[in-house]
Formats: C-alpha cells, structure tokens, sequence
C-alpha cells in the first residue's frame, strides 16, 4: 500500500476504524450518565462499582489477548472477536432483569473493548506506511471530540424519552456496521512475520493477563477497606500477582524504567494515572465544592476534549521535525500545569470557570503527549509485533486511568466517612496527581528522540535486523 490515510487503498479501512472508535467512545460517555437511571429500575446499589469494575477487570485480559493474536493470526480475527462481544455485551445489559446480568454483560463488553482497543493501533503499525501513523493517531483521538461533546447529554435525552436500555442497545448497530466495514480490510493483511521468536506462548500470556486483571482488581479493593489485616493482605498477594503478570506484557526493562522503549510505556501509565485520577473529581470540585452548575462541570470535560484532539493534530504537524521526547515533555508538563490551575478553583477567591481553563491545558497536554508516545511505541515496535506493542500501549493507559481514579476515590471516601472535609480531599488529590505528573516529566526524558531512529539504529536480535514494517 502507498500514499496516506485517505489514499484510494485505505479510504475505507480509515473510515471503518474512525466510526468504530467513535461508537466505543459514545458508549464510553453514554453508559456512565445513564447507570444511575439503570440502578433506580433495577435496584443493587451496593453493586454498582461493579459494573465499572467487571469491565476493566476483562478490559485487560481482553487487550492482551487480541494483541498476541493480532500479531499471530492476524488483526482480523481479533477485531471479529472484539466487535461481537462488544456488541453481545451490550445486548446482555440492555435486557438485564437484574443487576447481576448488567454486571455480567459489562464484562462481556469489556472483554470486546479491549480487544477493539488493542486491534485499532495494531491495524495503524501495519496497515498504514510510517508517514501515515501520525495523521492516523490523530485522526484514532479526533473521533472521542464529538461523543465527549455531546455524548453524555444525548444519553440522557435518550433515556428520558425511550428509557435507559436504549442507551445500551442503540449503541450495537453501529458498532456491527463498523466491524463488518474494516473486517475484510483487516483480514487481508493475515498474520505478522516476526523477526523473533516470542518471549511467551499465548497460554502464558492467558496466565499473565488474568495475573495481573485479579491483581489489580485486588490492589483496587485495598483502596477502600478499613481493617488493616485485610487491606494488607489485599495489598500484599494483588502486588504479587501484578507485577508477575505485568513484567512479562511490557518491553524488557520497563519496571526498572530503562531508557528508550521501555521508558515510553511508563509515561504513558503516569499520564493516565495523573490525568484521570485529577479530571474523575473535576465536576465534584466544581459542583460540591463551588456550588458550580452540573453544566459548568461537564463544560470543563469537554474543553479537554477538544483540545486533546488539538493536541494530536500538533503531534501530526511536529512528528517530521524530530521533535518526539520534547513533545512528550512539553505534553507531561502542561498536564501538570492544568491540574495546577484546576486545582485553584477550591480556593473560594479564584473564578470557578477556572476548571474550564485549566483543564482545557490538562487536554492539550494529553494530546501532545500520548499521542506522541502511540507514534513511540509503533515506531519502535519490532517486525511482527505490532500487536504486542499496540497491547502494551492499551495497557498501560488502562492501568493507569483505573489506578489513578481509584486512588482518588480511596481519598473521597474519606471525605465520605466524615474523617476529612471535601475541599481538603480533593486537594490532596491535586497534590498527588501533580507528583505523578512531575514523575511523568522526569521519565519522559528517557524516552527515545526519534522512534524511526532507534527503529534503524537497532541490533540485531537473535541474529535477525530489525525491519521497519
């Protein structure tokens, strides 16, 4: 294939991987506004994390998983795999009695979700020339502006006028349509050529997913439990079984934050803990704190939409000029900067408009800087394993977004539990996402200069060259 991502040979399969990410996007600001509504029909209050829960834990198992098989059988099947069991889970949740099958449907599509993450920068590695990926990594986050915009209050209108289990279904048709577009467009490209012999079969790459999804599941819950015993143990045996499953699912060296490669899938995990563990409290500050309007919250979410697509076209216009690490540092910094900003709105003297403005900087940051580290972790990705490093690259951002949020709602419950106010919680969750967000600079400076660079500089590796795709 020649040319860029809208060349004759490509249209189609640009068109199929926006419409399919923008589907998931709209499911992702959907589901979350309508829950409530769902759980007032239902009942199971004390249920309710879990349909967050359930998703992430298959969220991650689902990730890894498609990315070894798009890299062994090739993306189409996993994209096949994905696209039914987004759409199944949504099926099962849309006609669930009880919260119970909700729960179960959710993991069902998080399973599938994974698998469409992992499969969509798969597809970018391998069906697009180098010069294409950075318009296409733009183009991949260009498709959450409009659900982030109009996402949430559309799901509202929909579950107010037909109820809320058309939120959930009216979101399957499209999804089918989309997979069926890009499906045969992926299936021609078939299985990667490694240049290698993998580190691990799939059966143990099974074993590490699950490994790490029960021990972040573990590691989460320890979070919220008051007896020390418990929540050590908890700490304890969820650590162990993490990091046994996370070493063998990242590049060699990463825990020990080695330069290059390895330091980009670091990065990518404290951006997301820093920027979703910040922007999960912005409309609680805005609103339980100020005595903002719920609009004026939702206001501050959507400029960070927007500018992080901003972001990402940036990415596109700089990727040619060699300037890979400095973007990833600039975009680090600016999102620490943002929190900064938003975090002044709990000063009762500051405008609480200010959330808007500094969380719009937090969104620019963002797109600067993770979609720099996508074109990184393509770029650098060895022959054949696209979809490891695609998977790498979904993991981490779903390790951090989970980790992040969870940590700031361990501190709220606190607020919660009356052993804190609100405004203080909330501050020493700024605090805390600002230190993380100064770690992402520190290790943003070990990321490689250019990916094609290193790509070419490589050694071998058992006595085969490294190839860019």
């Amino acid at each position: 294939m020649t040319g860029g991502a809208w060349a004759p040979d490509r249209r189609l399969l640009t068109t199929g991987l926006i419409g399919l990410v923008t589907a998931a996007a709209f499911e992702g600001m959907a589901v979350p506004t309508v829950m409530p509504a769902m759980v007032n029909d239902l009942g199971g209050l004390d249920l309710y994390g879990w349909a967050f829960s359930a998703f992430w834990l298959t969220n991650i198992i689902g990730i890894t998983l498609a990315g070894t098989d798009a890299d062994r059988r090739g993306p189409g099947r996993a994209l096949a795999i994905g696209v039914v069991l987004f759409a199944a889970g949504m099926v099962v949740s849309g006609v669930a009695g009880s919260m119970l099958q909700v729960i179960t449907g959710r993991a069902i599509q998080g399973f599938g979700s994974g698998a469409i993450g992992s499969v969509v920068y798969a597809a970018i590695a391998r069906a697009y020339p180098s010069s294409a990926t950075p318009r296409m990594i733009a183009l991949i986050s260009s498709a959450w502006v409009v659900p982030g915009l109009v996402g949430p209050a559309l799901a509202g209108i929909v579950s107010d006028a037909l109820g809320w289990r058309w939120v959930f279904l009216g979101i399957v048709p499209p999804v089918l349509v989309m997979g069926g577009v890009v499906y045969p467009q992926l299936a021609r490209l078939g299985a990667a050529v490694p240049v290698s012999q993998p580190a691990r079969s799939d059966a143990g790459r099974a074993v590490d997913a699950v490994r790490l999804a029960l021990g972040a599941t573990l590691l989460l819950a320890a979070l919220t439990t008051r007896s020390l015993l418990p929540a050590v143990a908890m700490l304890a045996i969820g650590g162990w079984l993490a990091l046994g499953g996370v070493r063998h699912l990242l590049p060699p060296g990463s825990l020990r934050l080695a330069p290059g490669r390895p330091s980009v899938v670091i990065v990518i995990f404290t951006i997301a803990f820093a920027f979703f563990g910040t922007e999960a409290f912005v409309p609680l500050t805005v609103v339980e704190v100020r005595g903002g309007s719920v609009t004026l919250g939702g206001i501050a979410l959507s400029a960070a939409a927007v500018t992080w697509a901003v972001g990402s076209w940036l990415q596109d216009r700089a990727a040619n000029a060699g300037m890979r690490r400095t973007l990833v540092t600039i975009g680090s910094a600016l999102i620490g900067a943002g929190i900064g900003i938003t975090a002044l709105v709990l000063m009762p003297s500051a405008p609480v408009f200010t959330a808007a403005i500094g969380w719009g900087i937090a969104g620019l940051g963002m797109g600067l800087a993770y979609s720099m580290l996508a074109l990184l972790m393509l770029e650098t990705s060895t022959r054949g394993e696209e979809g490891f490093s695609s998977a790498a690259l979904q993991l981490m951002f779903t390790l951090g977004t989970a980790f992040g949020a969870g940590v700031g709602g361990a501190v709220v419950a606190l607020a919660d539990e009356g052993r804190l106010e609100l405004a203080p919680a909330l501050a020493i969750i700024d605090v805390g996402m600002l230190v993380v967000a100064a770690l992402a600079v520190l290790v943003s400076l070990r990321v490689p200069r250019n990916g094609e660079a290193v790509r070419r500089e490589a050694p071998l590796q058992h006595g085969v060259p490294l190839e860019h795709p």
